[in-house]
Formats: C-alpha cells, sequence, structure tokens
C-alpha cells in the first residue's frame, strides 16, 4: 500500500501531514495513517482555534468533511502549496475491486442500502459505508468483492482519485447552500462522482442530472415520469421491455422510491448483480430509520417518520409520493432555504400542515403568499404535533413528518426528532 499511497499522493515518511477533524472520518484516517507507518498530526477546531501557524509546514491536509475548505487557514494552505486528500482519495487508491459511488441531495442512503442488500443476495462478500454508517477506510477488507459507498457533496469536493465502476447522482436540490454558494457549485461537487471511466447512472427526470450526460462514457438512465434504461409503467419496475417486478411488492412508502429502486436496479445491472436475485432483495427491503419509515397505524391513522427529510427537495419528493393529501409536519432550521419553492407542492399534497422549530415562520410566510388556503398550526414539541394531528385528521389519513428541515434548533439530530415523534405517537390514547 505503502507504494500505491507514495505515487498517487507522494505520501511518504518525510511528509507532514494533518488530519483536520478528530470525529468519526478523521479518526479512520488516523487509524489508517497508523497502520500504514506514517507520521501526522491530528487538528480540531473544537478543542484549540486554527492558525496560519497551525498548517505552515503541512504538505499534506486531509480534511474531514465537516469542514470547510473556505476556512482562511485552511485555504492559504491549500494555496501554499499543501496538497488535499481525502478519505475517499486513500480509499480509491488502494482498492481494487469495483466500487459503485452514489450521490444525489435526497435518496442515497436507501439507493446504497438497497444496491448492498442487492449485492448479499447475489452471494457477493460486499462492504457498504461512506457517508453512511462505517466511514470509508474502516470498511476496508481484503475478502470484499464489491463496495457501495454513499458519497456527499462535501467528500466529493476534495477527491480527486475515485474512479467507480458505476456511479450515480440521485438528484440535484437546494442543500448545504451555506457551504456550498448556489446550486450550480453544489451539482458541480456532486458531478465529481462521474470522475473516470465507469458507467454513469443518470436520473431524466432531474434536468440538472440529465444534463452531467458524457456521450463518451456508458451511461444507463432511470425514470419514474418517461421510458429510459429502467423505468415504471403500469405499476411495473421496467428494463427496456421486461417487467422486472411488480411496484406492489416494493414494500417502501412513496413513488419516489420506485425512483430510488430503478437506480438501484441500474446501478446493479451496470456491475453484473442478477436481476432476479435484485429484485428478491427489494420486496424484502425495509425501509430505513427515519425515511419514511411507517411507525404505526394508531386510531386508524398512517404516521410516518421521514426526520431524515433535511431539505426542500427531499420533502417535496416525500409528498409527491402520495395519491391523496397528507398531514404534513414541517419545519426547524432552514439553512437558508427558499420556503417559497416548498409552498405550491404543500398545497397540492397537503390537506393541513403543523409547523415547528426556529424558521416555522418563513414556511407560513410562502403559504400566506398563495391566493389558496392550507390550514396551519404552530406546536412547540412532538407531543402538541400529535395531538394536533389526531385532533385534525380522520380515518384513513397519513400524517408525515418530513420537515424540510435541519433538526438542530431543537434536537439533538434527526434521529432524536424522529423518535420524539414515534414516542408521542405511542403515548397517543387509543
Amino acid at each position: 500500500m505503502k507504494n500505491i499511497l507514495k505515487e498517487k499522493f507522494d505520501l511518504t515518511a518525510e511528509s507532514k501531514i494533518i488530519v483536520v477533524g478528530e470525529g468519526i472520518t478523521g479518526t479512520s484516517v488516523a487509524n489508517f495513517l497508523q497502520a500504514q507507518d506514517l507520521p501526522f498530526s491530528t487538528v480540531d477546531s473544537r478543542k484549540a482555534t486554527f492558525t496560519f501557524e497551525t498548517f505552515k509546514d503541512a504538505t499534506h491536509l486531509i480534511i474531514s468533511p465537516g469542514v470547510a475548505l473556505s476556512e482562511p487557514t485552511i485555504a492559504t494552505a491549500l494555496n501554499s502549496g499543501a496538497k488535499l486528500v481525502s478519505d475517499i482519495d486513500l480509499f480509491a487508491a488502494v482498492v481494487n475491486v469495483p466500487i459503485i459511488g452514489i450521490t444525489g441531495a435526497n435518496g442515497k442512503s436507501t439507493v446504497t442500502t438497497m444496491l448492498g442488500d442487492m449485492a448479499r443476495a447475489c452471494g457477493k462478500n460486499v462492504g457498504v459505508g461512506g457517508n453512511l454508517g462505517k466511514p470509508a477506510l474502516d470498511l476496508l477488507d481484503d475478502a470484499a468483492e464489491f463496495y457501495m459507498l454513499e458519497l456527499s457533496s462535501f467528500q466529493l469536493e476534495r477527491s480527486h482519485v475515485l474512479n467507480a465502476a458505476a456511479a450515480t447522482v440521485l438528484n440535484i436540490s437546494a442543500d448545504h447552500l451555506d457551504r456550498h454558494d448556489d446550486l450550480e457549485n453544489y451539482a458541480q461537487a456532486k458531478q465529481v462522482i462521474f470522475s473516470g471511466d465507469g458507467v454513469i447512472v443518470l436520473n431524466v427526470d432531474d434536468e440538472m442530472v440529465a444534463a452531467m450526460r458524457d456521450e463518451s462514457r456508458k451511461t444507463l438512465t432511470f425514470s419514474i415520469k418517461q421510458k429510459a434504461d429502467f423505468y415504471l409503467a403500469d405499476n411495473n419496475l421496467m428494463h427496456d421491455e421486461n417487467v422486472l417486478m411488480s411496484l406492489a411488492d416494493l414494500p417502501l412508502e412513496g413513488k419516489h422510491n420506485a425512483a430510488n429502486a430503478l437506480a438501484a436496479l441500474a446501478l446493479g445491472t451496470a456491475v453484473g448483480l442478477d436481476s432476479v436475485k435484485m429484485c428478491e432483495a427489494l420486496q424484502k427491503f425495509k425501509a430505513l430509520h427515519h425515511r419514511m419509515e411507517k411507525v404505526s397505524t394508531k386510531n386508524g391513522i398512517n404516521w410516518v417518520n421521514d426526520s431524515k427529510a433535511t431539505n426542500i427537495g427531499a420533502c417535496i419528493a416525500a409528498l409527491e409520493g402520495y395519491d391523496e393529501k397528507v398531514i404534513l409536519v414541517a419545519g426547524g432550521e432552514g439553512k437558508g432555504q427558499d420556503m417559497n419553492e416548498l409552498a405550491p407542492v404543500i398545497f397540492a399534497k397537503a390537506k393541513a400542515v403543523i409547523l415547528i422549530g426556529k424558521d416555522a415562520p418563513q414556511i407560513e410566510a410562502a403559504l400566506n403568499l398563495l391566493s389558496e388556503i392550507v390550514p396551519a398550526y404552530h406546536a412547540q414539541d412532538m407531543r402538541e404535533v400529535v395531538a394536533i394531528a389526531a385532533h385534525v385528521s380522520k380515518i384513513g389519513d397519513t400524517v408525515l413528518l418530513s420537515p424540510a428541515c435541519a433538526s438542530l434548533d431543537q434536537y439533538k439530530n434527526y434521529q432524536d426528532r424522529g423518535n420524539q415523534f414515534a414516542a408521542a405517537i405511542e403515548a397517543l390514547p387509543a
């Protein structure tokens, strides 16, 4: 491995390597470098303020995704010649089996997990992680035949040697604009996943993704709105003219999960997985926690936890997955998103909305700009949310927690938010 690292990144015992960030990713990088007998130091802004002296002599910076590259002391070091290397770079350089890369504003955890299940159903030894679960370097295993990596825009923007055997950008919508400045920069960061010469898998229902087509590369497409290589027709998942499985056999809430399944099927096909075995895995697939997860049917009401919907695009996808109108629970920390984009979809797909958190007033203001009226209620916590929802709903309704916002204004994380929603439902009198 040392020879590969020297060849790819000029990493030697004489290099001055600084690992920036001591969280999950930073720890996995430190363990990897230690195993390779490469000297390094670690820094973390939560323990000591970064100064220009901190990075003055650095030859290589391995910067965790949670740290912005625009941080002045880091930007200065990079401009002065320090090489930027990511944990994904290190991983890709030393792996010699196919890597499948999955990114997008929404759905990437679901598709990554689906692919892992599909590969196992085909009898393959597979590592699944990246931005989801285990950091990439912790997945390294001589027995692995495939690696399925969920990759965030922050991981991709600092990666330079990824050459995935197959990769997809599932969709693009406003997210993390506090770090990427605008949607175009965000899309460019995502497009890094197509570096190399592997198979490109494109969502042709998303204009920005469809525009990433490279005519020189083998490409597979998927769609739930039009004919593509993998598409939805007559409530069947199709490949060319062949029915793969009935949508009714996919045990997930919402039509957007049909798009996720089609993306997974396209990626699996690209790397030679058996379509029958892949469909068998899909039929047994369980929703991820806090992602369109049916909590219960209590008092005749369907309660669905989509707390992982921390941006507008995820909330819109969840709402558009329903044919009937739902009672939406939304709000939290809006991350500078334009809530005017969400308002028309709420009107079209929600019979009422219950607003929570710091930026609830922004969502209400956006709704008030519409000529139509959607009843809006405010709640201080999840017990009040559930009490209001129980009062305004009737038997057969769906109450959907899909906040379109981050959770840190009120909760430890989106998991805590979803768990408190579930606990409040559990506590609801029968």
